[in-house]
This record gives structure tokens, sequence and C-alpha cells, in this order.
């Protein structure tokens, strides 16, 4: 791993001050290491530049691009853009959770997502927005392919504070209803919701036409469960707290777990939505790879579980 890759590692980000240089550092580091890695089919500049047909202007031509590959390219402006993406994260308290041997809380692992995404569809100049929920989305910013608009995504993200319940099922039907234009909807969530509404919120989207990809974001304890001595587990979001001897526990929460995971695997396949389990201790590349798959037509990676 070279000096700009190992920002890819949740450890070494959490050490890092001001969640915009996370999220260039992570995209710089993700694009160094394409040429190294299983993804290198990806290309980062698709939404830069389209070959020239007749009947293009001659004056947006790159000559750089020429110069390199003796093929005429045009530079793509925002009117071109074909693209409008919308980041829809999770505030909620649960959310807060992060286990004592993970550096960062799901809702930090989100925000490097959302955060490396946002600065990677600029970058590209697409649209990009943001909407926040928990109980109810409670902070919407539309999409915009400006270079500056980062920096208000960036914000919002930062000052988000995990409370209250989650209602992602009431939150993906109001974002189906409130984004008309076809696009791409981004989930961020632990899917701490009832199964049931989320299938129904995903319905509407894809109802919708909208391209959906759902970041499952799960803490390691969550899918290890490796708790071994008399515990008290504290409730989320309003669940009371429980003392037990976690080891009469392991098998059936576990046998839970996969249960629920298959239950979401299967709604999102049936509807076309891409579903990616993300753990807080992943290397970000994860996230960045499904997105450009998405954007390319590739076929999904998606040995995500590593």
């Amino acid at each position: 791993m070279n000096d700009s890759q190992k920002y890819l590692d949740p450890r070494t980000l959490n050490k890092i001050a001001g969640l915009e240089i996370k999220a260039r550092l992570i995209v710089e580091g993700f694009i160094s290491g394409l040429h190294k890695s299983p993804y290198h089919g990806f290309s980062v500049e698709f939404a830069e530049h389209r070959e020239y047909v007749p009947g293009d202007e001659i004056k947006h031509i790159d000559w750089k691009v020429f110069g390199r590959t003796d093929r005429y390219y045009v530079k793509q402006y925002e009117e071109e853009t074909n693209l409008k993406a919308t980041l829809l994260l999770d505030t909620s308290e649960s959310m807060a959770y992060r286990s004592e041997e993970v550096a960062v809380s799901k809702l930090d692992y989100a925000s490097y997502v959302g955060a490396s995404l946002a600065y990677l569809m600029l970058r590209q100049q697409d649209a990009v927005g943001l909407s926040m929920f928990d109980a109810e989305i409670h902070r919407v910013l539309p999409p915009l392919s400006h270079a500056s608009h980062l920096k208000h995504v960036i914000h919002a993200m930062e000052e988000a504070k995990p409370s209250r319940r989650t209602d992602l099922g009431t939150a993906l039907h109001e974002t189906a209803e409130r984004v008309r234009r076809r696009g791409l909807i981004i989930i961020l969530s632990d899917l701490f919701d009832d199964p049931d509404r989320v299938a129904s919120g995903l319905q509407h989207l894809r109802h919708k036409k909208h391209e959906v990809i759902l970041f499952h974001i799960l803490d390691r304890d969550e899918v290890r469960f490796p708790f071994q001595r008399p515990t008290l587990f504290e409730g989320l979001e309003s669940l009371p707290a429980v003392n037990v001897d976690p080891r009469a526990l392991r098998k059936a929460y576990l046998d839970e777990l996969r249960r629920f995971l298959s239950g979401v695997k299967k709604v999102c396949l049936k509807n076309g939505v891409d579903y990616v389990e993300l753990h807080t201790d992943m290397s970000l590349d994860v996230a960045l790879v499904e997105y450009l798959a998405t954007r390319t037509g590739t076929p999904r990676l998606r040995g995500t579980n590593r």
C-alpha cells in the first residue's frame, strides 16, 4: 500500500481533522490504487469527456486529451451532465454506535463514504444533493454540480448529531416524491427499521425509475457478536437495556442477523436495488468501486464481506 492508499483505512482517517480533507484523501488514494487493484477496468473520467461527433463545436475539444490519445474528445458541461445523485444519510441514534476496537462510529463511516462520493461526483461534473434523516428528513440540500457545493454538503454532515429513532421507510417515500427527475439515490443507513417499511420505500423509489444503491453500514461487533462475559446491552432508539449472558444468545442472534440480511438482499434483488454491506473497519474503496460500477454498467463486485 502506498502513502495515498493508506487513507482508505478508517483508522488512519480518524486521526485527520476535517471531513473535506478526508474525502479528498480517500478519493486520491482510491484513484492512485486503481491500476494495482482488481478494479483497474474502471475509469474516473467517464463523466468529464465524450468522444467528438460531427456537429460539436471545435472550441469544446480538449486538446490536452488529444495530445495524449490522438483522439478528439469534447469537454462536457453542466447542462450535458446526465446524473443527479442524492445522498440519503441516516443520522438516527443507532448510527452513533462504535465498538471498542473500531476507530469510527457508523455515522462517521457513513459520512466518510458520503463525503468521498460527493467529492468524486463533483469532480466528474455530476450533481449531488444531500438529505439527512432520523424520525423525519431534517436537512435537504438540492443536487448541484458546482465544485463549491461540496463545502455545503460536508458542513451539513459535520454538523450531524445522531439522535431520535429511525424512520427510513418514510424517508424513502418522501425522497421518491420530492426528487422528480430520474437519478441516483444513495442510501447510507444501518437499516434499523421495520423491514417491510424499508422494502415499500425501496419499491417506491424504483417505481419512480431511480437507480438505487443501498450501503448497509454495520459495526464489526454487530456482525460478529464477540461478547463473552455478562454484559449490559444498552437499548438504541428508545429500546430498553438488558443485562444478559451473551454466550447464551450468540447463536440465536447470529441466526436472526443472517435471516434479516438475507431478507434485505432478496428485496433489493427483486427490485433492482444494488445492495452493499459495509463494516466500519473496512477499506473505503469498496464503496467507491460499487458507485463506479453503477455509473459504468460494469458487473457488480459483491465480495464486500472481507
